[in-house]
């Protein structure tokens, strides 16, 4: 299992705009098997920064997604959309595995 996290430097006066465009990906990324947690938007402290999180089985399947991704519809209207409007400014992804309890005592 492997969360890529996404964190999002993003122009403060087109938050609609985001959040528009992260409920657009939600479904994209269930739709190629990933389980998004959701996007984090700013409400108190930083006004500009975002994140994202989501989980594919394996480092294999998120790189399919992201080659899916690439030829898919739906995904290119959601990348014109974030190109044509400029609201992310820059962004860093970062792939985490979780750590669970001792589910064994």
């Amino acid at each position: 299992m492997i969360t890529c996290y996404l964190k999002y430097v993003i122009d403060p006066y087109q938050l609609e705009a985001f959040e528009h465009y992260g409920k657009l990906w939600i479904p994209l990324v269930e739709k190629f098997g990933g389980q998004h947690h959701g996007y984090f938007l700013p409400s108190e402290g930083a006004n500009n920064i975002a994140m994202a999180m989501f989980t594919f089985p394996s480092l294999a399947a998120y790189e399919s997604y992201r080659q899916q991704s690439m030829s898919d519809p739906e995904c290119i209207a959601a990348f014109k959309l974030a190109e044509d409007k400029k609201f992310i400014l820059n962004y860093e992804r970062s792939f985490l595995r979780p750590v669970f309890g001792d589910r064994d005592r």
